[in-house]
């Protein structure tokens, strides 16, 4: 059974929020790569990616991440991505698999939705 990536949009203020839930890989990493290109293109240049519904994330998928990360900072936007702590039940797989490529510490990774969103609060650290 082949599973897909689903990618929705919200507004909270500022911030348009790109829920992401499946797989991110070769395959549907294009998909992501398209929705944060669109936002881009609308002027939403405040953008948070909630990864946490991530089960799998490869190589590709981080090149999606930090091709994201290259577009919003050339427009002087902000982009930070939602992962649960260690020992969630989910998005622990993107946290292992941005820490292993020694890529994690280039993003402002925020536990939940109310933290991102909040620009009083602090990212979690790499």
């Amino acid at each position: 059974m082949a599973v897909t990536l689903t990618v929705t949009g919200d507004k909270h203020g500022e911030w348009t929020v790109l829920q992401v839930a499946g797989e991110l890989d070769l395959m549907t990493s294009p998909a992501l790569r398209q929705r944060v290109h669109d936002a881009v293109a609308d002027g939403r240049h405040c953008l948070v990616l909630d990864l946490s519904q991530v089960v799998f994330c490869d190589s590709s998928g981080v090149g999606v991440l930090v091709a994201a990360r290259r577009l919003i900072r050339s427009c002087r936007g902000r982009l930070r991505l939602i992962l649960p702590g260690h020992g969630a039940p989910e998005g622990t797989h993107v946290n292992r698999v941005l820490a292993a490529l020694g890529v994690r510490r280039l993003f402002d990774v925020h536990p939940d939705l109310g933290s991102a969103t909040d620009d009083t609060s602090r990212p979690l650290s790499a």
